[in-house]
Protein backbone atom coordinates (compact mmCIF):
# COMPACT_ATOMS: atom_id res chain seq x y z
CA UNK A 1 0.00 0.00 0.00
CA UNK A 2 1.43 2.87 -1.24
CA UNK A 3 0.06 6.80 -0.25
CA UNK A 4 1.38 9.86 -2.31
CA UNK A 5 1.27 13.21 -1.66
CA UNK A 6 2.30 15.35 -4.39
CA UNK A 7 1.89 18.79 -6.02
CA UNK A 8 2.09 20.30 -9.08
CA UNK A 9 6.21 21.71 -7.94
CA UNK A 10 6.53 17.67 -6.76
CA UNK A 11 6.71 14.98 -4.57
CA UNK A 12 5.96 15.87 -1.34
CA UNK A 13 5.99 12.77 0.96
CA UNK A 14 5.91 8.85 -0.42
CA UNK A 15 4.59 6.28 2.14
CA UNK A 16 4.80 2.95 1.82
CA UNK A 17 3.67 0.79 3.92
CA UNK A 18 5.19 -2.45 5.34
CA UNK A 19 4.08 -5.82 3.79
CA UNK A 20 1.10 -7.04 5.92
CA UNK A 21 -0.06 -4.19 7.06
CA UNK A 22 -3.55 -2.36 6.47
CA UNK A 23 -4.19 1.37 6.44
CA UNK A 24 -6.97 2.59 8.86
CA UNK A 25 -7.98 5.63 10.19
CA UNK A 26 -5.25 5.49 12.85
CA UNK A 27 -2.02 5.19 10.22
CA UNK A 28 -3.41 7.34 7.97
CA UNK A 29 -3.62 10.04 10.74
CA UNK A 30 0.46 9.27 11.26
CA UNK A 31 1.19 9.98 7.21
CA UNK A 32 -1.08 13.20 7.80
CA UNK A 33 0.58 14.42 10.69
CA UNK A 34 4.13 12.83 8.33
CA UNK A 35 2.91 15.02 5.44
CA UNK A 36 2.08 18.04 7.96
CA UNK A 37 6.10 18.50 9.23
CA UNK A 38 7.46 17.36 5.57
CA UNK A 39 5.39 20.40 4.31
CA UNK A 40 6.25 23.15 7.06
CA UNK A 41 10.13 23.25 6.22
CA UNK A 42 9.34 22.40 2.25
CA UNK A 43 6.77 24.65 1.56
CA UNK A 44 5.86 26.77 4.71
CA UNK A 45 3.32 29.05 2.03
CA UNK A 46 1.10 26.19 2.00
CA UNK A 47 0.24 25.84 5.58
CA UNK A 48 -0.65 29.50 5.26
CA UNK A 49 -2.86 29.32 2.09
CA UNK A 50 -4.51 26.11 2.39
CA UNK A 51 -4.11 22.50 1.83
CA UNK A 52 -6.52 20.65 -0.24
CA UNK A 53 -6.31 17.05 -0.39
CA UNK A 54 -7.76 14.71 -3.26
CA UNK A 55 -8.21 11.37 -2.27
CA UNK A 56 -8.74 8.62 -4.46
CA UNK A 57 -12.19 7.26 -4.83
CA UNK A 58 -11.74 3.39 -2.98
CA UNK A 59 -10.97 4.49 0.43
CA UNK A 60 -9.61 1.21 2.13
CA UNK A 61 -11.62 -0.22 4.60
CA UNK A 62 -12.69 0.40 7.31
CA UNK A 63 -13.20 3.93 5.13
CA UNK A 64 -9.77 5.75 6.30
CA UNK A 65 -10.74 8.62 4.03
CA UNK A 66 -14.03 9.68 5.53
CA UNK A 67 -13.65 7.88 9.12
CA UNK A 68 -14.27 10.08 12.73
CA UNK A 69 -10.99 10.82 13.08
CA UNK A 70 -9.21 11.34 9.68
CA UNK A 71 -12.28 13.86 9.69
CA UNK A 72 -11.29 15.42 13.15
CA UNK A 73 -8.03 15.74 12.06
CA UNK A 74 -8.40 17.27 8.17
CA UNK A 75 -11.25 20.12 10.23
CA UNK A 76 -7.81 20.40 13.21
CA UNK A 77 -5.64 21.82 10.67
CA UNK A 78 -7.88 23.31 7.74
CA UNK A 79 -7.53 21.16 5.42
CA UNK A 80 -9.94 20.61 2.90
CA UNK A 81 -11.03 17.52 0.44
CA UNK A 82 -11.23 18.51 -2.91
CA UNK A 83 -14.87 16.32 -3.97
CA UNK A 84 -14.06 13.39 -5.92
CA UNK A 85 -17.13 11.28 -7.42
CA UNK A 86 -17.10 7.51 -7.02
CA UNK A 87 -15.94 5.25 -9.71
CA UNK A 88 -13.57 7.83 -11.43
CA UNK A 89 -10.58 6.72 -12.08
CA UNK A 90 -10.10 8.89 -14.77
CA UNK A 91 -9.83 12.11 -12.37
CA UNK A 92 -7.60 10.40 -9.79
CA UNK A 93 -3.99 12.42 -10.28
CA UNK A 94 -1.99 9.87 -8.93
CA UNK A 95 -3.70 7.11 -10.85
CA UNK A 96 -3.52 8.30 -14.33
CA UNK A 97 -0.51 10.29 -14.22
CA UNK A 98 1.86 8.94 -11.44
CA UNK A 99 0.77 5.31 -11.53
CA UNK A 100 0.25 4.76 -15.27
CA UNK A 101 4.06 5.57 -15.81
CA UNK A 102 5.25 4.08 -12.95
CA UNK A 103 3.51 0.84 -13.93
CA UNK A 104 4.81 1.07 -17.71
CA UNK A 105 8.74 1.91 -15.28
CA UNK A 106 8.29 -1.39 -13.23
CA UNK A 107 6.79 -3.72 -16.50
CA UNK A 108 9.69 -6.74 -17.03
CA UNK A 109 11.74 -5.95 -13.48
CA UNK A 110 12.67 -8.47 -11.36
CA UNK A 111 12.97 -7.41 -7.97
CA UNK A 112 15.26 -9.67 -5.00
CA UNK A 113 12.79 -8.65 -2.49
CA UNK A 114 10.32 -5.86 -1.25
CA UNK A 115 13.16 -3.48 -0.56
CA UNK A 116 14.87 -3.77 -3.75
CA UNK A 117 11.29 -2.78 -5.11
CA UNK A 118 10.69 -0.01 -2.48
CA UNK A 119 14.03 1.53 -3.58
CA UNK A 120 13.48 1.21 -7.43
CA UNK A 121 9.92 2.98 -7.02
CA UNK A 122 11.46 6.10 -4.45
CA UNK A 123 14.26 6.18 -6.98
CA UNK A 124 12.03 6.47 -10.25
CA UNK A 125 10.08 9.44 -8.22
CA UNK A 126 13.23 11.13 -7.03
CA UNK A 127 14.47 11.19 -10.97
CA UNK A 128 10.90 13.19 -11.88
CA UNK A 129 11.08 17.05 -13.03
CA UNK A 130 8.38 19.63 -12.11
CA UNK A 131 7.12 19.64 -15.04
CA UNK A 132 6.22 15.56 -14.98
CA UNK A 133 4.16 17.08 -11.47
CA UNK A 134 3.13 20.04 -13.16
CA UNK A 135 1.52 18.63 -16.06
CA UNK A 136 -0.51 16.13 -13.69
CA UNK A 137 -2.15 18.89 -12.27
CA UNK A 138 -2.88 21.12 -15.09
CA UNK A 139 -4.19 18.00 -16.67
CA UNK A 140 -7.07 17.75 -13.95
CA UNK A 141 -9.36 20.42 -14.06
CA UNK A 142 -9.82 19.55 -18.09
CA UNK A 143 -10.46 16.04 -17.35
CA UNK A 144 -12.91 17.32 -14.38
CA UNK A 145 -14.53 19.25 -17.24
CA UNK A 146 -15.02 16.54 -20.17
CA UNK A 147 -16.43 14.05 -16.84
CA UNK A 148 -19.07 16.99 -16.77
CA UNK A 149 -19.75 17.62 -20.47
CA UNK A 150 -20.28 13.34 -20.60
CA UNK A 151 -22.52 13.77 -17.58
CA UNK A 152 -20.32 11.86 -15.48
CA UNK A 153 -19.48 9.25 -17.76
CA UNK A 154 -15.71 8.01 -18.13
CA UNK A 155 -12.98 9.81 -19.83
CA UNK A 156 -10.90 6.57 -20.92
CA UNK A 157 -12.79 3.33 -22.29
Amino acid sequence: MTTVFWDSRGMILLNILPKGESLNADPYCETLDRLRHTVRPKRPELLRSGIFLQHDNEPPPPHTHTSKRTMEWLERYRWDIIPHPAHSPDLASSGFHLFGPLKSHLGGKKFEDEDELIGEVRDWFSKLDANFFTQGIYSLLPRRHKCIALHGDYIEK
